[in-house]
């Protein structure tokens, strides 16, 4: 069989979470089936560390896809002409989109469907498109995969496809994330806490993320308790920042609130480790890897009651209300003060984290492939 498979999120250095399921799954993939060819289609050019196996062909289709423009035209236009060149018996297309214009059989990873729920925080352009061409998507594909029950849900409450078409996946982690030292994670608060015990967040810094109420949370806690206690924020800047600019304005311990910016991917796993808890209280997430992360860490974590994240931590979870800053808070100040409620939640995450593994999404995967190869 030969796979064609869109790989535009395989980006050095620049993994997030659709190219770290991309990476994951696809490593696994090609070398599991060495009997398989893999086109991998590049929109730039590529580092030769995504190249997994003899088995896979690297391919560059012109143009780089960051636009609703260039992505019509990626999509619509290159990629079917790549397909028909190279003889793709299947595409997989791990980022959501796929193409019309081609009669291919696909297979299409969709991680959620935020701009349903949060349509003004994707810019104009992204908001056109994904109106139009989502649920065109989603219709086209023979085979759909979601990371989550709750985004398969999600897919079938607002668009008109079949269900007996979806499938449910997950997401993994990397062998990176795994406990510290004592020594090590002294080492780790020298370096960023100026010693001090700290709270960490992760993730894109913006309104939906829900950092805004965040801070104020830390700083309520901080109020109450007088903790010597910081709050790492790690991620980039998005775009409509103005709401989490003026909470750390607001904040009475600002001083104590750490802004990291991208953080390399060779200190996530030893800022997760070192954390007394990740706070992840986003207001909606597809998975929300993260979680994951913190577990496979033995680290506490606090996180929101709504979408996919109760289904992710289970009853390893501090659930709160992402709406309510005092529930946020309490919780902080509840695991500050509760060694023993910490501990509880390390062992119940132990439990929890072995339901999901990159082993298991690229085995789902690799089924819908089986299942439209067989029907090509």
């Amino acid at each position: 069989m030969r796979i064609a498979v869109n790989t535009r999120f395989l980006l050095k250095g620049h993994l997030e979470g659709i190219g770290w399921f991309t990476d994951q799954v696809l490593r696994r993939l090609v070398e599991w089936h060495p009997e398989h060819e893999f086109i991998f289609l590049f929109d730039r050019p590529f580092d030769e560390a995504f190249i997994y196996g003899k088995n896979v062909t690297p391919v560059v289709c012109f143009p780089p896809a960051r636009h609703a423009l260039l992505w019509y035209w990626w999509f619509e236009y290159s990629l079917p002409a790549a397909l028909k060149r190279y003889e793709a018996d299947v595409l997989l297309s791990p980022d959501g989109f796929c193409s019309l214009r081609t009669k291919t059989p696909t297979v299409m990873v969709t991680h959620d469907i935020a701009h349903i729920h949060f349509p003004k925080e994707v810019p104009l352009h992204g908001r056109v498109f994904y109106r139009y061409f989502v649920p065109r998507y989603l219709q086209r594909a023979e085979e759909v995969i979601t990371v989550s029950a709750f985004t398969k849900k999600d897919i079938l409450d607002h668009y008109p496809v079949e269900g007996e078409k979806i499938m449910v996946a997950c997401n993994g982690c990397r062998e990176d994330f795994h406990p510290l030292t004592e020594s090590e994670k002294g080492n780790v608060r020298e370096r960023y806490a100026h010693g001090e015990a700290f709270f960490f967040y992760l993730g894109a810094v913006h309104p939906r993320k829900n950092v805004h109420r965040l801070i104020a949370a830390f700083d309520r806690f901080k109020q109450r308790t007088k903790a010597p206690a910081k709050l790492l924020i790690g991620g980039r800047f998005g775009w409509q920042t103005g709401a989490v600019k003026s909470a750390y304005e607001a904040a009475e311990h600002r001083e104590d609130i750490v802004f990291l910016g991208y953080v390399p991917d060779e200190d996530l796993p030893r800022l997760t480790g070192a954390a007394l808890a990740l706070v992840y209280a986003s207001l909606f997430e597809g998975f929300g890897v993260p979680l994951l992360e913190a577990m496979y860490c033995d680290t506490p974590v606090i996180t929101s009651n709504i979408s996919s994240m109760p289904e992710v931590v289970g009853p390893a979870g501090y659930l709160v209300d992402p709406l309510i800053v005092d529930q946020i808070a309490i919780a902080m100040q509840d695991l500050w003060q509760k060694p023993a409620l910490r501990q509880e939640m390390v062992r119940a995450g132990r439990i929890q984290r072995e339901r999901f593994s990159w082993d298991r999404a690229a085995a789902t995967v690799w089924a819908g492939l089986e299942r439209i190869g067989k029907k090509a």
